[in-house]
Order: structure tokens, then sequence, then C-alpha cells
């Protein structure tokens, strides 16, 4: 080493393993703040990663859904959408395919909407995986009429609706319910958009309003028919 370098003046190299690494666990940072439900497959459908918003369709917690088929959870409205996905993965053919779906969610609830599929891999000679996401069929908001029925939310949303009326953090409302933060948030995200409001505050002042949350109780705590499904 000459005089006028030294290890100031060395260049820094990430080994490529360590590179590898890093990449992989900020994509996978990345992958589960997504807010729509989403999951990482195999060719045949097989879930190797679902993230915490699709989780939340179910109320369970993300790792559940590892080794599950995606056909599983999603009923295709025509299977013909998915003999051009065989085709395409057949024939190596990078693309997106959307796919009118439904599914039974947490509580029983009925919900539609649309996955798109994109087959994504690192070389053209190995079998492609998939990339599954979900957008969710749902009006932006709903009449208040619609939603006194208790049945409009499920039974996680009304839990984490009475902890946030409390006063309790995303972490704490996570741990009591046995979700990410991520999950929580999503949740409450999808309230709002169906009740047509913003921020917590008016989202508690809904839940009363509409009597899903019990008045004169303290702690919080959900009236007695909150949570179960329609009719």
């Amino acid at each position: 080493m000459s005089g006028g370098e030294g290890f100031a003046g060395a260049r820094h190299v990430v080994p490529d393993s360590a590179a590898a690494v890093f990449w992989r666990n900020r994509t996978t940072g990345l992958f589960d703040r997504i807010p729509l439900p989403a999951a990482f497959c195999g060719a045949d459908g097989t879930i190797l990663r679902a993230n915490p918003a699709l989780a939340a369709e179910w109320g369970q917690l993300a790792g559940a859904f590892r080794g599950r088929s995606a056909l599983e959870l999603f009923h295709p409205e025509s299977w013909g959408q998915l003999r051009s996905i065989a085709e395409a993965i057949r024939l190596h053919r990078r693309s997106r395919y959307p796919v009118a779906v439904r599914w039974t969610a947490v509580n029983g609830v009925e919900r539609r909407g649309e996955v798109s599929v994109d087959l994504v891999d690192d070389t053209s000679f190995d079998e492609p995986n998939l990339l599954v996401i979900v957008r969710v069929a749902e009006p932006e908001a709903e009449p208040v009429a619609s939603a006194v029925c208790a049945g409009a939310v499920d039974a996680t949303a009304v839990r984490i609706l009475a902890l946030t009326a409390g006063g309790a953090t995303t972490a704490q409302i996570a741990s009591a319910v046995g979700l990410t933060a991520d999950g929580v948030n999503y949740h409450l995200k999808r309230l709002s958009r169906r009740w047509g409001v913003s921020g917590r505050a008016a989202l508690v002042a809904r839940a009363y309003v509409t009597g899903i949350l019990a008045p004169g109780a303290w702690p919080p705590e959900p009236a007695r028919s909150a949570g179960r499904p329609g009719p």
C-alpha cells in the first residue's frame, strides 16, 4: 500500500452475498408495506409469501398463508383467464394478466375484486414466479343506514376501532389483535375509504354514531351485535 493510500482512502466494496441479503431484506420490507393485498407465488400458485394486507382479509397473520394455494383463497369468475396465465407461463411471456375473483373473507363476508398476476423470473430459462396483487371491489363510501348494520364491519375491525377509541397506539393494537402494525393500518384505511372519513378521530366518531361501539362504556367496547356476519 503506497503512502498516499490508507484504510481511509480504500474503496469499500460490499461482498456480493451481503449486497444480495441487503436488497432481499429491502424488497421484503417494501412488499410488506404494500397497502393492497398481495402474495408472491410459485408457478403452480403455491403462496411463498403473503403481505399483511392480504392476511388481514382473513384476520390472520401473514405466515399462515405460506404453502397454501392461491386458488384456495380466490375463486376465478372465469377459468378461461387462468388458461391464459398457464399459456404465458409455458411460453415465458412477461406480462400482466387480470383475473376477476371472489372470496369469502373474515366472518364469512363475501368479497369480489380483481387479481392482477405478473410473471417474474430471473432468466428466460427459469420457471417464472407470480406476483399477485388484489384490488378489492367496494364502494368508496357507504351510506350511514347500511353501516348501522353491524355485519358491515368484521370482528377484527370492530376490536381495532374499540382499542383506537381507548387511545391505544398502533403497536399496542397490533399486539392485542394478533396482527402486524401494517395489518392494523390496513383495516383502518379500508374503513376510512368505506365510510368516506379521514383520521382516527372521525373513524371512532362514525363507529359510535352507527352503533358499532357501545355508548357509555369505558374502556370502549363493541356493541353487542357488532362484528357478526350480516344476513
